[in-house]
């Protein structure tokens, strides 16, 4: 569990159909009058990340918990087939499973894969890639696969990062960019600029978002996290609110969208309600992952803590996710480190638990509210 537990990759993830429903669900999402709201055609879903190749005891774990939609984050490299699809699909389908969502393999262990950063630099074989990628998206199509969600950054800024005591010696995660600010690029990454990285990721989606809107399959790419302007010598293009909104104008397509992370908005310095306001009321909004943070300074200082103690109001953000009627997947993702996970990298199983119970909590105070009007 460990492995797919962990934080995405990091230090180490029509769809109302495919992304399933509960029966007896109303208009507001809730399945009786005086009970408590449940997931449905008309709400959000939570999921959990699961590995391509799950064990009977992983799926138990994550449906056990009420989460009913997965995200496979460690996918092989594309090129993906219908058959590949269909068969993780009836394995996930023998414990009630359904997979919502996967992660076209950017980097490992921290480290970009070669094939993408030809994408992401504009070097020679990108098209290889790109293509690779389209069948990909088709084979997704077919099998009924809603999302597939990208990165597009030169460099992730994994070296700024250090875990730090929180709450009964839990372990919170620091970025400072500071740690790593002199560093230089890496002879097998090499640097980019921002506005060659913009002129890539704008030749990247042209490609792309057609092929995705004709096989029913919704892009989504994670903004770039941590949020620095600048990582080992590289321009990050996805690191601020303006960029964001320039995404999504690049092509103008509900295939084309954004993973709002109210995290990320936070690390920015933005209002996560503001933003989510923003994009779900423009239908740009096609995945949301869903966590808090404690910011010292836009972009550069900040700390991943509890959902429960970070800047952000996680109600509102819910709220406003709800109002603006997105019903798509919620990942409560990067769970703290616990006593009881102990040897499982930054968040375990207890963690996810955590996690998981606090969204849905969250969720159903929102629809509740919904449901009272």
């Amino acid at each position: 569990m460990a492995s797919v537990f962990s934080r995405r990759g990091m230090l180490q993830t029509s769809a109302a159909a495919t992304l399933g429903c509960v029966s007896g669900i109303g208009p507001a999402g809730a399945s009786n009058v005086g009970g408590m709201p449940q997931e449905g055609p008309e709400t959000p879903k939570l999921t959990m990340y699961i590995s391509a190749d799950p064990t009977e005891s992983e799926m138990k774990k994550i449906k056990q918990i009420g989460v009913d939609i997965v995200d496979m984050p460690d996918m092989p490299p594309p090129p993906w087939t219908e058959e590949w699809f269909r068969k993780r699909m009836d394995i996930l389908a023998t414990q009630g499973l359904k997979l919502g969502i996967v992660m076209v393999p950017w980097f490992r262990n921290g480290a970009m894969e070669p094939e993408f950063l030809k994408v992401v630099h504009g070097l020679p074989g990108r098209d290889d890639m790109i293509e690779k990628l389209k069948a990909s998206i088709v084979a997704a199509g077919q099998a009924g696969l809603p999302v597939v969600e990208y990165d597009f950054f030169p460099h992730r800024a994994n070296e700024g990062y250090k875990e730090i005591p929180g709450r009964g010696g839990s372990g919170l995660l620091s970025f400072d960019y500071d740690r790593m600010r002199d560093l230089p690029p890496i002879p097998s990454e090499g640097a980019v600029s921002y506005e060659k990285v913009w002129e890539n990721l704008t030749y990247f989606l042209k490609a792309l978002v057609p092929v995705a809107e004709k096989a029913g399959v919704r892009l989504c790419v994670h903004p770039n996290d941590p949020p620095p302007k600048t990582s080992r010598g590289s321009g990050q293009v996805l690191n601020t609110f303006r960029d964001w909104k320039r995404l999504i104008e690049t092509v103008d397509s509900p295939a084309n969208g954004l993973t709002f992370d109210c995290g990320v908005t936070r690390e920015l310095g933005e209002d996560p309600v503001e933003v989510a306001r923003y994009f779900a009321s423009r239908d740009r909004i096609n995945h949301c992952h869903f966590r808090n943070v404690k910011l010292t300074k836009p972009n550069e200082k900040y700390v991943e803590v509890w959902n429960d103690e970070g800047d952000d109001d996680m109600l509102a953000v819910m709220k406003e996710l709800i109002r603006n009627k997105y019903r798509r997947l919620i990942m409560p993702e990067h769970p703290r480190t616990m006593e009881n996970d102990k040897g499982q990298d930054n968040g375990g199983y207890t963690g996810w638990v955590y996690n998981v119970g606090y969204a849905r909590a969250m969720m159903q105070a929102a629809l509740l509210e919904v449901r009272a009007r």
